[in-house]
């Protein structure tokens, strides 16, 4: 009996330390996370002043656009620039065969020349006979009708006079000069081609790029906030050529569409830019960010110290002992490499910025790069 019981109790103390083994190895491997020292890289948590900022993607207009069409048809005779070229406003650009028009000018010029002699004759007339129907040496009806020659002729001249003018009118129309300042695009016509007047295609299109603008959209919610800060002051807008510029092209915010489009539920804007260094091109798209004001003592951090769990946004803070605590954060918004934390930070404390792959709640940290890392 006794060594029945003896075996049993061996059975039992057996079982015991096979039950209590493998709890022992889980909770080691746990304890030695937390107690191994992981090194990291930290930035701190700042306050300080950030603009307000809305970002979005516009695409450059010309400041005017003309298309080049001739009031005048005939043949074209010569084209005076260049493909591409810039032309200032009053440069002759085109020249229509003018010698139809210098003809038809002479030809209006002699019928007024002539006209205005018989009017002139038609004048004396009716002055001579002025005291001889006084005197009753001719009829009524006849001084009558020669005061009716003369009225004709008079109007003959004056319309003589509206051809000479539409005459030189047409021949100045043969000189075509550019309406304005830009740049020319592809030609349309050559020297040779016979032109119709006010034809639907143009000869030419010039584009006024200096100075330009930039076209974008932002959210209709926006709206409200942008005529608040332009009410204040003129609204500064900046166009990217790329992620990578770091010289943009700056303008200001000069047009607010009258309506929103409801479909997008978007509202369409302007900014217009000097284009001194001819930047921007008319059809191209580019990052625009448009600065509304300054928001001051704002908590930032890098951005590269938020990260995202199943429960939202978090940042690792390292606490005076060295060990991590995960704080739960809100990030109002990024700019640049920092984002601006709306709740969950206060400023001079330490984040992990780099490492958190293998922090958990308690772990503790080793900093590189010395006790302060990366500010």
């Amino acid at each position: 009996m006794k060594r029945i019981l003896l075996v049993s109790c061996c059975l039992i103390f057996s079982v015991c330390c096979l039950l209590f083994i493998p709890s022992c190895s889980k909770e080691k491997p746990q304890q030695s996370l937390k107690n191994m020292a992981v090194p990291v890289t930290v930035g701190m948590v700042i306050k300080k002043s950030v603009p307000i900022q809305i970002s979005s993607i516009g695409n450059v207009e010309a400041y005017s656009t003309v298309g080049i069409k001739s009031q005048v048809g005939g043949t074209l005779m010569h084209v005076h620039f260049k493909e591409g070229q810039d032309v200032k406003k009053g440069d002759i650009l085109f020249t229509i065969d003018p010698r139809p028009y210098e003809t038809a000018l002479k030809q209006a010029e002699a019928n007024l020349a002539k006209d205005n002699a018989q009017l002139e004759n038609a004048r004396l007339q009716v002055g001579r006979y002025d005291d001889l129907v006084k005197k009753g040496y001719v009829a009524q009806e006849q001084y009558d009708q020669i005061r009716t020659n003369s009225a004709a002729l008079e109007a003959t001249v004056n319309a003589d006079k509206a051809a000479v003018e539409n005459a030189q009118l047409q021949l100045k129309y043969c000189y075509i000069y550019s309406p304005l300042t830009g740049r020319t695009g592809s030609l349309i016509s050559y020297e040779g081609n016979v032109i119709k007047a006010n034809a639907d295609t143009s000869m030419v299109v010039i584009n006024q790029i200096q100075p330009v603008y930039a076209a974008f959209s932002v959210p209709e919610q926006n709206l409200q906030e942008i005529k608040k800060y332009m009410a204040s002051g003129k609204l500064t807008v900046e166009a990217f050529m790329s992620n990578e510029d770091t010289n943009p092209a700056e303008g200001l915010l000069t047009f607010i569409d009258n309506t929103v489009d409801a479909a997008t539920g978007t509202i369409k804007l302007k900014a217009t830019f000097s284009n001194s260094d001819k930047k921007l091109w008319p059809g191209q798209f580019v990052n625009v960010t448009m600065t509304l004001g300054t928001q001051t003592g704002v908590i930032v951090v890098p951005s590269q110290a938020v990260q995202t769990g199943q429960q939202g946004q978090y940042i690792f803070v390292v606490k005076d002992d060295l060990t991590v605590e995960q704080r739960p954060v809100e990030v109002d918004r990024t700019i640049n490499d920092e984002a601006v934390i709306a709740t969950g930070l206060k400023g001079d404390e330490k984040v992990v910025t780099d490492g958190q792959l293998r922090l958990v709640p308690g772990t503790k940290v080793e900093i590189k790069g010395g006790s302060e890392g990366s500010k």
